[in-house]
């Protein structure tokens, strides 16, 4: 080991101190023996000879003893000395994995969400708990939602890969757990509630046609339905529900801002109380802000070289897309709405409120609306459809719609998007063939529906775990 190594890891080097001693001491030797031949007589060499001989034996043993001791940690000294490299303290993570290995376990996991029902009594969580960590399940989150009868208890679990849902539900079953709904759950379920309950009411403020999202990935998997106090072509309307609302069991009521009513329904799986209650907040939330459209807007320049400006529209929109329909030809309308071109402008207050989906206007440099593209939210599918003025129609404005619409859908987590146009309008079947998404058509009687996939269906499935 060289002086700098034996330093660094805190041995003091004093090699010249030694040698002083090792000199002085055999100088001090010579000096004793030819002391003790002139006072005894004795010969000299030959005890000098012997005196050298009990020197390097004791030296020999010395330097046997420090060898064999000299790695001992000194008793004395409490500094932290650094590892060598490439180590670290404690067991590592090969070691761990190692022991892994050995076991035949695996370091994969997966993230679930499950919920079930338990007893309102001491110990009736603890058995949970105990029944989980059994099968090597962590608990990550856990909400409760108080009943009159019982809790509904809502886990964050992160499960051994290997271990299937219903593996989960009948340790859960086996603990005193009743009604139990479990789905696979992802990186983005790791918030705690009330920062996502936060982050959907700041998106809700931000723009009146987040509602029905928020209030979606705050409920899981539903189907919400939006009816306006007056529908379009007239007609009675739907039932008022009282300011309040109404819950019954796996569907809730709740009045929407402009008078209408707002359906959400979960099949299987009943509302609690506290699920209820958030809901309400957020179309209060609403009501209370008003209508909101983000006014952000994007100038393009079409390939003959006119500018247009794609923007989000509004009902403040409503008098500019009434003049451009009086623009359309009855051919275009009629491709459109499918159904009387006398009722086209009935269905624009609808399809301009923020509150059934989005809509993108195309506006020339004077401020002309040419061309509208809606994405509706229609229950748990979505819709989109495009009307562009004849004069402008094959320039490249409803791809230019249908891209941003499709892009509006992927960020708002939808699965598909689906149009419903006539068997013979080329120019919709070409947009939707531009996007590159797999396509399904279905043909009926002339109308021709399109549906574009934006995600593998089934990702996030949720099924209804029976008690075994």
């Amino acid at each position: 080991m060289s002086d700098v190594t034996r330093a660094k890891h805190g041995r003091p080097v004093h090699h010249g101190r030694r040698t002083v001693i090792g000199l002085a001491a055999l100088f001090t030797a010579v000096a004793a023996v030819e002391t003790v031949a002139h006072l005894t007589g004795a010969d000299g060499p030959a005890l000098l000879v012997i005196s050298v001989a009990a020197l390097a034996a004791t030296a020999g043993l010395h330097t046997w003893w420090t060898r064999r001791h000299g790695h001992a940690p000194p008793t004395s000294d409490t500094g932290a000395r650094p590892l060598p490299e490439g180590e670290q303290a404690g067991p590592s993570d090969r070691s761990a994995q190692a022991a892994d290995t050995e076991a035949g376990e695996t370091t994969e996991t997966t993230l679930w969400r499950m919920r079930t029902t338990v007893q309102d009594q001491p110990g009736s969580l603890a058995a949970l708990c105990t029944a989980l960590a059994g099968q090597r399940v962590d608990i990550l989150s856990l909400q409760t939602h108080p009943l009159a009868t019982g809790t509904v208890d809502e886990f964050l679990l992160r499960a051994p890969g290997t271990l299937e849902g219903s593996e989960i539900t009948r340790a859960v079953a086996g603990a005193g757990g009743a009604d139990t709904w479990i789905e696979r759950a992802d990186a983005h379920d790791l918030v705690d509630a009330p920062t996502r309950v936060l982050g959907l009411a700041t998106r809700t403020a931000l723009d009146a046609a987040e509602l029905p999202l928020a209030l979606r990935q705050l409920l899981g998997r539903c189907t919400i339905q939006s009816r306006p106090a007056v529908p379009v072509g007239g007609g009675r309307g739907p039932e008022g529900v009282p300011v309040e609302g109404v819950l019954e069991d796996t569907v809730m009521r709740l009045r929407a801002p402009e008078g209408g009513v707002i359906t959400v329904e979960r099949p299987y799986l009943p509302f609690t109380p506290t699920e209820f209650a958030r809901a309400r907040a957020l179309v209060e939330l609403d009501a209370r802000l008003g209508p909101r459209v983000p006014r952000g807007q994007d100038v393009l320049t079409l390939p003959e070289g006119n500018d247009i400006t794609v923007r989000r529209a509004d009902t403040g929109d409503l008098e500019a897309a009434r003049a451009m329909h009086d623009r359309c030809s009855p051919r275009t309308l009629g491709m459109r709405y499918h159904g009387p071109v006398g009722d086209a402008d009935r269905y624009l207050n609808h399809l301009l409120s923020p509150r059934f989906g989005r809509t993108l206007a195309v506006q020339t440099a004077s401020g002309r609306i040419v061309g509208l593209g809606h994405l509706l939210w229609d229950g748990d599918e979505t819709e989109v459809a495009l009307l562009v003025e004849d004069a402008w129609q094959r320039r490249g404005i409803g791809a230019e719609l249908l891209e941003r619409l499709v892009g509006l859908a992927v960020e708002a987590g939808c699965e598909s998007v689906y149009a419903v146009t006539q068997s013979s309008n080329t120019g919709m079947v070409a947009a939707m063939r531009g996007l590159e998404l797999p396509l399904d058509y279905q043909i009926e009687e002339g109308t021709l529906v399109i549906t574009a996939r934006l995600a593998p269906q089934g990702a996030r499935g949720a099924t209804r775990a029976e008690a075994p």
